[in-house]
């Protein structure tokens, strides 16, 4: 480590014919779009990148003409190379093709090129030179542009909220398919990303930035694809489980975090942290915001399970996972207490408030079902709305009981 607490990165030649970006586009059933795309991918990169590039197509297991097309593709230009898996999943492609490529920058984008080009440079530049690790496109920042329906607007800020109470994650857009890491980087992470499906990608983000890496958040220009063929229920519930399988993980000790840091991660600056205002009004405005947080993912939740659960399971599910994320949330930002120091009592205060919360939303639920067989969604949300207010109040009272007076 330096005296500025930076870890030098690996010496990168930019003369050396060996690719120093490889690219992968990862592609199931792709036949129509894949010679356009990456036609238009290399005529970009051989126009503004200053050095020699590889677009690796990570077929995974296409039943239609996808991997004649590909391996086209790799006869006509020669920086185009072909994987082909037989198995689906965009993790298990990107974690195949970036295993095996000798590029000291590793990358990927969708094939639909939703995100203008114009981004890449931006996106590399960091971890060529060696200032950053990882490196994500984002569509959530102010100055991104982005065009693309309200319903796939409030999912995907909604679960990034819920990545931010109950992972703590502190980049901003997990989920869009621009991303780039450093070679070193991805050989120590990638044994330990379990995940295949579309989790891959914030999985690999929470070890990265548990383990002290610097993460590069760049805006981006992106225009939704209308064709896009995504399960977005199906997507939400693997994501949920994902969640939940790496909460735990990160709860228990299992991942070998210390060793990581040790090694990957760069050495704090050694300010002290801000103080968390200990008083009545402080907490009472930070409690507030992670509810309002912890609300919005939680009815994107309930709405995302519904169809597949029913009202009663959907509100289970939706409210077991907010208050998990809820506790974590207040107990680092409201009380600011950090460690694992009574992590276990304070999440089976939490889920007390759970169970509290779960007795009135049910409840409010059975009586409105009962009023009417068939009540109107808008009169459906607005009577869960109305009973987690009530749950919140007792959470704020339970959780300042268990934590506010054990910190002092």
């Amino acid at each position: 480590m330096g005296a500025s607490g930076t870890r030098p990165g690996p010496v990168i030649r930019t003369d050396s014919p060996t690719a120093v970006l490889d690219l992968v586009v990862p592609v199931h059933n792709e036949e129509v779009d894949l010679g356009p795309c990456v036609r238009r991918l290399h005529a970009y990169l051989v126009a503004h990148l200053p050095y020699p590039f590889r677009i690796t197509v990570a077929d995974n297991a296409s039943v239609d003409g996808t991997l004649a097309v590909a391996e086209a593709l790799a006869a006509e230009l020669p920086e185009v190379t072909v994987l082909h898996l037989d198995a689906k999943g965009r993790g298990r492609a990107l974690h195949a093709a970036w295993s095996a490529s000798p590029a000291p920058v590793l990358a990927y984008l969708d094939v639909d090129l939703s995100t203008d080009l114009a981004a890449l440079l931006p996106l590399v530049a960091p971890l060529i030179s060696g200032h950053s690790d990882l490196a994500i496109g984002t569509r959530l920042a102010r100055t991104s542009r982005v065009v693309r329906g309200v319903k796939r607007e409030v999912i995907s800020r909604g679960y990034n909220l819920l990545l931010r109470g109950a992972l703590a994650a502190r980049f901003c857009d997990a989920q869009c398919g621009f991303k780039a890491i450093r070679a070193d980087v991805a050989a120590e992470l990638l044994p330990l990303v379990r995940d295949t499906g579309w989790f891959f990608d914030t999985e690999l983000l929470v070890l990265a930035q548990r383990a002290g890496l610097r993460i590069h958040e760049v805006p981006v220009d992106w225009v939704d694809d209308p064709d896009s063929r995504v399960d977005i229920v199906a997507t939400a519930l693997a994501d949920l489980r994902g969640i939940g399988r790496l909460g735990r993980a990160l709860l228990t000790g299992a991942l070998p975090l210390a060793r990581l840091r040790a090694q990957l991660g760069r050495a704090p600056l050694g300010r002290p942290p801000t103080p968390v205002p200990a008083g009545l009004p402080g907490q009472l405005v930070r409690f507030a915001a992670v509810g309002v947080a912890s609300t919005l993912a939680y009815l994107l939740l309930y709405l995302a399970g519904r169809a597949a659960l029913g009202p009663q399971w959907a509100n289970l599910l939706a409210l077991l996972l907010t208050a998990v994320g809820n506790t974590a949330a207040n107990r680092r930002l409201t009380f600011g207490i950090s460690g694992r120091r009574h992590a276990g009592r304070h999440h089976l205060q939490g889920l007390l408030a759970f169970a509290l919360g779960l007795a009135l939303t049910s409840g409010a639920l059975t009586t409105l079902h009962a009023v009417a067989a068939t009540p109107p969604r808008a009169v459906e949300l607005t009577v869960l709305v109305a009973a987690n207010l009530a749950a919140t109040v007792l959470r704020f009272v339970l959780l300042r009981l268990g934590m506010h007076h054990r910190r002092r």
